[in-house]
């Protein structure tokens, strides 16, 4: 089933990927009452993480920024999974990010702005939220950047 989400996705030339596979014993998403909350999402492209290594030594901040939409893409993903429809999205809620950083790099904030901005660019006002970025010593994998989004759902849809 896809809807005006996923026709925005395809109009920003974007496709919404399969679920990435849970690396522990976790959901890639659960919903409780009307909020669907998501794992954290790695920037995983089809089964692999495309950059690894810390953001301000290994990874630019662009590389970065690009890997916390890729990241907003698989939350999608994994909110669809359990909404069924993406057009459910009443609103995001929350967005936490975490960013594997150098000792001494500080733009955190910009670099989730990656995928701030994408969710804004595909659900306009349904997708402006309250965020907070973190940095954070090393993620899973030697990824750079982790993703988990928190969204409500429209129970009439």
């Amino acid at each position: 089933m896809s809807g005006a989400v996923e026709a925005k996705l395809a109009e920003l030339g974007l496709t919404l990927p399969e679920v990435v596979p849970p690396l522990a014993a976790y959901q890639p998403a659960v919903q409780s009452g009307p909020y669907v909350y998501t794992a954290g999402q790695l920037p995983m492209v089809a089964g692999k993480l495309p950059v690894t290594g810390k953001v301000g030594a290994e990874v630019t901040p662009e590389e970065a920024k690009d890997l916390a939409r890729t990241c907003a893409l698989n939350a999608l993903a994994a909110v669809k999974s359990v909404a069924g429809d993406l057009d459910r999205i009443k609103r995001v809620v929350k967005v936490v990010g975490f960013v594997a950083s150098a000792s001494d790099f500080t733009g955190q904030p910009a670099v989730l702005n990656g995928a701030s901005e994408l969710l804004g660019a595909v659900l306009g006002d349904k997708g402006v939220h309250a965020r907070s970025a973190v940095g954070v010593a090393v993620l899973p994998l030697d990824a750079p950047v982790e993703v988990e989004i928190q969204v409500e759902l429209d129970e009439r849809a």
